[in-house]
């Protein structure tokens, strides 16, 4: 459907500003329309058939002759309010824990299955050290496949720091409210496990005990972490 990508672009327009999104109804709204998106109305039907025939031994074939090629990010549109674009992830390709400060993003598995973590940070009194290690409490930690439903992580909840791991090619559409700034402190900042073990096992907040805490540090991923920029070959969005 050539116009339904342009459907969500102006939903988009009319639900987010640079402020991130104007109303919680107003997420739900392109929620909604996300969740009819397909691979073909995005030019990437080719791919989802390919992964439609996927088989473990696929992977393993592959896997010894030649070096899987990089991850892709095809590039539909940004503006000062919002950014859509779609990450795709050849078989075993990763994409470490990363942030989105300020940010509310949509996710939409377009094909493929992907395994996720996320977690979201603990605040405790007192001022933080962002060069230190941060606790953060564990939201998801599972193996997704399309079709799913769309997930929404917001600034402070719904697994706002997340990595994929791909276990077939796969391809995750991300509406993100506001986009990453530079100018305005919305750095994409990667983070690991801390080598710290002084958090207890669980801990209570506001009355809600948590488990599966742990201690998150800064780094900077491996030379050979490329995500480079794909052609995108679906209907073109048209700034309006």
């Amino acid at each position: 459907m050539p116009y339904y990508l342009q459907r969500l672009y102006r939903l988009c327009k009319a639900s987010f500003s640079p402020d991130g999104p104007v109303s919680e109804e107003a997420v739900a709204k392109v929620r909604e329309k996300l969740e009819k998106i397909k691979p073909s109305d995005v030019g990437l039907e080719q791919e989802a058939q390919v992964v439609r025939n996927w088989s473990a031994s696929m992977l393993e074939c592959n896997g010894n002759h030649q070096s899987p090629p990089p991850i892709k990010y095809l590039h539909l549109h940004e503006c000062d309010s919002f950014s859509i674009g779609i990450f795709c992830m050849p078989p075993s390709s990763v994409i470490p824990l990363h942030n989105h400060p300020g940010m509310t993003v949509l996710s939409k598995l377009l094909y493929g299955s992907v395994h996720v973590k996320s977690y979201d940070w603990i605040d405790f009194p007192g001022p933080a050290d962002p060069s230190e290690a941060r606790a953060a409490k564990l939201v998801k930690d599972k193996e997704m496949t399309a079709p799913t439903p769309t997930t929404v992580l917001y600034p402070t909840l719904g697994g706002n720091i997340h990595c994929f791991r791909a276990i077939t090619p796969c391809a995750i559409f991300d509406i993100l409210s506001p986009p990453y700034s530079s100018e305005y402190g919305r750095h994409c900042t990667y983070f690991q496990k801390s080598q710290r073990r002084d958090l207890p096992d669980s801990l209570e907040l506001n009355g809600v005990t948590v488990s599966e805490v742990t201690w998150l540090e800064e780094f900077q991923p491996p030379d050979d972490f490329v995500i480079r920029r794909g052609l995108y070959r679906g209907p073109v969005i048209k700034p309006c």
